[in-house]
């Protein structure tokens, strides 16, 4: 495997944000993108490679399935993309074929890779890449609640008056409407949130604890009903998953991947906080959760097995 080589599957707002990304982070050498469109795959490898003079060189171009063969890393966005008033779950029939067609040919040219998912409905698609790559479950890594985490400390850190990178709280379970906030462990710079508060903090912005919820949890309806897409803040996130897993970081991201009995959850894959490494999901972490959060957890993922199941 080429540890600095890299391949994105799917050439859409999403796959090329993140290669963009990618080549401004300068984590790879070599980048390939694919795309069921090969003139669209082009087009942004032109595009994002005409920028390379002014960071780290990297050789980026479009291919196909056989070029993957000593890839470390393939990350697939391939998929259709979620419309004003749909929810994530609702593309699970569309995008379920659509990797029926793509895990085998990744796996035909390389069954050594880490495969890290980023269509959506991420846990569902990540449990069916599990399922059709054949792969041991900590090379297969959805990006989860990656996202909805750092969109939960950037709302908490704007209403506190507190750098979001001192604000340390997770959202867990589906990336989507069944996800939920951990506020039993929330702090700031390790002082247990309702402590800060309680001694003078400036939290009278997130009194209203289920709004402030709501609000990270349909971020995306948000985004998606002004611009269209989200792209941008996902480019970053799968960016930060990967310097995690190329730099060996053993880094605590609340990636989704295979729970096996953890808060008695098992057979599908969740976002949970996780430490990452050069193999993948070296070990998930069971966050000490009071027993309401534990029901809405357990209740996300029935959720999703159901949802698994007609896939």
């Amino acid at each position: 495997m080429n540890i600095q080589k890299c391949a994105v599957i799917g050439c859409g707002a999403v796959g090329s944000t993140i290669a963009f990304q990618l080549v401004n982070g300068g984590l790879f050498n070599e980048i390939v993108l694919l795309d069921v469109n090969k003139k669209k795959a082009e087009g942004e490898a032109m595009d994002i490679g005409h920028g390379i003079p002014f960071v780290q060189p990297v050789d980026i171009y479009a291919g196909d399935y056989s070029d993957l063969k000593d890839a470390y890393l393939v990350i697939v966005t391939a998929g259709a993309s979620q419309a004003p008033g749909e929810t994530r779950i609702d593309l699970i029939h569309k995008n379920a074929r659509i990797f029926e067609s793509i895990i085998p040919q990744i796996t035909k040219y390389n069954k050594e890779c880490i495969l890290l998912i980023v269509a959506n409905p991420v846990d569902v698609l990540t449990s069916l890449a599990l399922k059709l790559s054949g792969f041991p479950p900590e090379r297969v890594i959805g990006s989860g609640t990656v996202l909805d985490t750092a969109r939960f400390k950037y709302k908490l850190g704007e209403q506190m008056g507190i750098d979001t990178r001192n604000v340390h709280a997770f959202i867990i379970g589906e990336h989507g409407d069944s996800e939920l906030a951990v506020w039993s462990s929330a702090n700031v710079s390790g002082i247990p949130l309702d402590e800060y508060c309680a001694n003078g903090g400036n939290c009278k912005g997130i009194e209203d604890r289920e709004k402030i919820y709501e609000e990270v949890k349909n971020s995306a309806y948000e985004i998606i009903e002004r611009k269209g897409a989200t792209y941008y803040a996902i480019g970053v996130a799968v960016e930060r998953i990967a310097q995690a897993l190329v730099r060996d970081e053993h880094s605590v991201l609340t990636v989704s991947s295979l729970m096996t009995g953890q808060y008695g959850i098992e057979g599908v894959c969740l976002g949970m906080p996780a430490v990452i490494g050069e193999n993948g999901v070296e070990k998930m972490i069971e966050l000490p959760l009071n027993e309401e959060e534990e029901r809405k957890l357990k209740e996300s993922a029935e959720t999703l097995a159901r949802v698994l199941e007609e896939a």
